[in-house]
């Protein structure tokens, strides 16, 4: 029987082994967004991009996907959850197929925004734990999933780079999109039923996003704050490979790819910052992750000089303090009411990925004008102004 929250089992229960599986599936399942930034150039001399649409190619994945978290992931308020995250998958493959055997340009960005628009069932997914947890392990089990998603963030890049280089760029949305099928098997097969108590309709669903934002400050402000890290997440992400491409390093798409690699290490934080936010040190904690991100800065501008170790540690730190925030904030909002808990992940991640989107715009026009330098400048400012938002806070 379904309880007033939309629970359809008398106790929320997840264990071990589908905790695993759902950070598994986020992370095979968000990497769809970004195997295509280190194709792009394969991409477009295959296809005959010419240079300003093949700008085009990572924004319609993005546009997509911020699309998807608007009018998909509220659904889950709306629908019973386990149908939508496998029907979205198949769609996910069926885009990622598309991609793979697009003969023009048009019909591949439009492939890439269908993507995009899919790929948001991992949005779908970490309510659906969150609900499962008990309240106790909540801050655990949601950091675990998001370990899982961060490293499909940082995995896709360096796989992408492998794997198109040695099969070509097709290979990798192929290979992508029968790993869809496997993840909707799965998750079809593992994910438990559960019916939210809707009680309304699709346009009222939607209107609705406004009235959840206008009346959750704890939601506005920790969006804000993870914001503010994400634009930093992106702006490092985007310009590094730059960096590493030109004096001192010059290095080449191995190197490169080896470096992204490093960054996967920051990923294993999110469940300690789980943990501590479920002994009541949430704003402790917060503080430390701007303080954490803060300094990899000054470090990326140290390794900048040539020291790639430093750089290494940088790209480390970095990840560590915006994958520990973003698990606070998602924990915090998650302990609201459950009814509404798609709607305020949805509205969440659509807050924070545009901060990512405006880092990933200034990382080439900061980078072209300043070098790593300002690229590092730009960055620091991002956690300065987060911590100072969060002072605020604490005052009141």
């Amino acid at each position: 029987m379904a309880s007033g929250d939309g629970q359809t089992h008398p106790h929320p229960t997840i264990s071990r082994g589908l905790t695993l599986a759902f950070a598994v599936a986020c992370g095979v399942t968000v990497g769809n967004l970004y195997y295509a930034q280190p194709l792009i150039g394969p991409i477009s001399e295959s296809l005959g991009f010419d240079l300003a649409a093949a700008g085009l190619i990572v924004t319609l994945f993005q546009l997509g996907y911020v699309a998807g978290l608007i009018l998909l992931v509220p659904l889950g308020d709306l629908v019973e959850n386990r149908a939508l995250v496998v029907r979205t998958l198949i769609a996910s493959m069926l885009a990622l197929a598309l991609a793979a055997v697009s003969p023009s340009p048009g019909l591949f960005l439009l492939a890439a925004v269908l993507i995009g628009f899919t790929s948001c069932s991992v949005q779908m997914l970490i309510p659906i734990a969150a609900h499962l947890a008990p309240e106790e392990r909540r801050g655990r089990v949601v950091g675990t999933v998001m370990s899982g998603l961060l490293m499909g963030i940082l995995l896709s890049r360096p796989i992408a780079t492998l794997i198109g280089g040695a099969f070509g760029w097709r290979a990798m949305f192929a290979l992508s999109s029968a790993a869809m099928v496997a993840v909707a098997w799965a998750m079809a097969r593992m994910v438990p039923r559960r019916v939210p108590v809707g009680g309304f309709h699709y346009g009222q669903l939607l209107l609705s996003l406004w009235t959840v934002l206008r009346d959750t400050p704890v939601l506005r402000r920790r969006a804000a704050y993870q914001a503010l890290m994400f634009g930093a997440f992106s702006l490092f992400w985007t310009a590094v490979p730059l960096a590493l491409a030109a004096p001192p390093f010059s290095y080449g798409t191995w190197e490169i790819a080896a470096f992204l690699l490093s960054g996967v290490g920051g990923a294993f934080v999110a469940p300690f910052a789980g943990r501590l936010a479920d002994h009541g040190w949430t704003k402790p904690a917060t503080a430390g992750a701007f303080a954490v991100v803060a300094a990899s800065f000054v470090l990326a501008w140290i390794g900048g000089y040539g020291a790639i170790a430093v750089l290494v540690a940088a790209g480390i730190l970095l990840d560590a303090g915006v994958q520990a925030n973003v698990v606070l904030g998602q924990r915090a909002i998650y302990m609201l009411h459950a009814g509404v808990r798609s709607r305020l992940n949805a509205l969440y991640l659509a807050i924070f990925f545009c901060g990512g989107a405006v880092g990933s715009a200034l990382a080439g026009v900061s980078y072209v004008y300043g070098g790593w330098p300002l690229v590092c400048a730009i960055g620091l400012i991002f956690p300065l102004l987060g911590g100072a938002l969060f002072q605020t806070e604490k005052r009141r």
